[in-house]
């Protein structure tokens, strides 16, 4: 992380997986000091996902962690022993409110927690202090049989009610979807392997480019759509089904006609 903070030009979020009390608190203290601006917790992959393509090509990780290089990192060194040049990922230990409230405690960075795509949990996220949520499902890596991010968007930004922002990730690949994220009541989204793609072709020159695509084609869809401003889109400017998305949201329980077993 130390090597990407002096290298990059803009600001920096450092996403973080729980990895124990020890590893978890070194990570957050050399992100702080290392100058990055919020730190994103992610709290949907309690344990390590087997990737079906990796199995199948019988991946295995060439090099190692960087940020768990034993030489430079005392906590690590200790974890991995003495002279190993190896570190392989543990299981993650639980993650319950309390360690979102000894996470808070930390550091005064923004605390960002990725992977709320129900109500109750954006309300407690609130709750405990977190500055933002992120509904996101990993770009779908880790679990098919959920809602997808979009779909979720609602349900959050209506139990948040304004007190933190709210951003959506995983499947943005035009720059409608981000229109579409911007209309549900996100104030941003995140894009991951589009970038990744652009990166393949043509180095950091092909992330630009990647980028400029997704902006070109948000212009075009906001002037397609009468819009002028992201700060004041029109009311109903998508056309959502009427039994679509969750219905636990606190207006529409009742009236949702799965709650009423149709």
């Amino acid at each position: 992380m130390e090597e990407i903070a002096e290298a990059a030009t803009g600001p920096l979020w450092f996403q973080l997986s729980h990895r124990g009390y020890d590893l978890t608190e070194n990570l957050v203290k050399r992100a702080e000091a290392a100058g990055f601006k919020a730190i994103v917790l992610t709290v949907d992959a309690p344990i390590p996902t087997p990737k079906e393509r990796d199995i199948r090509n019988r991946y295995e990780r060439p090099g190692e962690y960087g940020n768990f290089r034993p030489q430079e990192n005392p906590a690590t060194a200790a974890m991995a022993g003495e002279g190993s040049t190896e570190w392989e990922m543990p299981q993650c230990p639980p993650l319950t409110w309390r360690e979102l409230e000894w996470l808070r405690s930390l550091t005064d960075l923004p605390l960002v927690m990725k992977g709320v795509r129900v109500a109750e949990d954006a309300r407690m996220a609130v709750e405990h202090g977190v500055n933002a949520i992120m509904v996101s499902t990993h770009g779908g890596r880790r679990f098919d049989d959920t809602m997808s991010s979009i779909e979720m968007v609602p349900e959050v930004v209506a139990a948040t009610k304004g007190r933190v922002e709210v951003y959506v990730d995983s499947g943005v690949r035009r720059g409608s979807d981000v229109l579409k994220a911007l209309a549900l009541g996100a104030t941003a989204v995140a894009v991951g392997r589009p970038l990744f793609w652009g990166l393949a072709v043509n180095g950091a020159e092909g992330v630009h480019h990647v980028l400029e695509i997704l902006r070109e084609e948000f212009n075009r869809a906001m002037a397609y759509c009468g819009q002028s401003s992201v700060d004041n889109l029109e009311d109903r400017l998508l056309n959502i089904p009427r039994d679509w998305g969750p219905f636990r949201t606190e207006n529409n329980v009742a009236d949702h006609p799965r709650a009423k077993g149709l």
